[in-house]
């Protein structure tokens, strides 16, 4: 077996401003998820842990943790904390899920885009119960931003996939909650700039804007339309049938 990966790299052309992903059959006969990058490539799988390891036996370091936080301490009355050791392995982890859950967005991969999302806000909460450095805390909660939107972006993207803007501008609106529920929280080091927020709100339009009309929307519409062309026999009858619409 070659070890140098220049053939694949010449075979495969960075590009600068996309996200270069694609899946391959491992020599495994499963399926992987290559990412280009300039200087090289990142192999991941597309389930468990991105680099396939199992920390102590487990799934994750977050489950081990998780896990290690639910045993009973004989003799011991103190609550289960984070070492900053500790702190820094999740925070390593969760780079290798960040980099993943890009790549499946790029693929169009929702569902697993909302998975690693999901997981990886399960652990921000899961150092801001129990590291006791508020500086290793907001080392983690200062993406929370960022993951919510993407969460948010994949939520929204398989709703609209199934036609439904109902319920996209319901995950948008989760979305936003989320965010202000952040933003008051960390205030003082979130800063002043709202960027995720007004993003999701510009989605939340082009959403309504895709939306079908309703029959009552569809009646405003053209009886706007009718006295905007002075033609009032017609928005006579369009009122009539509006003051009949179902709600």
């Amino acid at each position: 077996m070659m070890d140098d990966i220049a053939a694949i790299l010449k075979d495969w052309r960075y590009l600068p401003n996309d996200v270069n992903v694609r899946i391959i059959t491992g020599q495994d006969g499963r399926p992987k998820l290559q990412m280009r990058l300039d200087l090289g490539l990142l192999q991941m799988e597309l389930d468990g842990r991105p680099d396939g390891q199992r920390p102590h036996r487990f799934e994750t370091y977050f489950n081990y943790f998780l896990e290690k936080s639910r045993r009973p301490k004989a003799g011991k009355s103190h609550a289960f904390h984070l070492t900053p050791m500790d702190c820094w392995l999740l925070q390593q982890e969760a780079i290798q899920f960040y980099h993943r859950y890009l790549a499946l967005m790029r693929l169009g991969d929702f569902s697993r885009v909302i998975r690693d999302t999901t997981r990886n806000l399960h652990v921000f909460d899961f150092v801001a119960r129990h590291a006791r450095d508020e500086e290793i805390v907001w080392s983690f909660e200062q993406y929370r931003p960022y993951v919510i939107v993407m969460k948010t972006r994949a939520c929204t993207s398989l709703s609209m996939e199934a036609k439904d803007h109902a319920q996209a501008l319901d995950h948008i609106r989760i979305g936003m909650r989320q965010l202000r529920r952040h933003y008051r929280q960390y205030g003082d080091k979130a800063g002043e700039d709202r960027l995720e927020l007004e993003l999701l709100r510009e989605w939340a339009l082009e959403v309504k804007k895709k939306r079908p009309l309703s029959e009552r929307e569809r009646l405003r519409r053209d009886l706007a339309r009718a006295i905007r062309n002075e033609e009032y026999e017609q928005a006579a009858i369009l009122r009539d049938l509006l003051g009949k619409a179902p709600a």
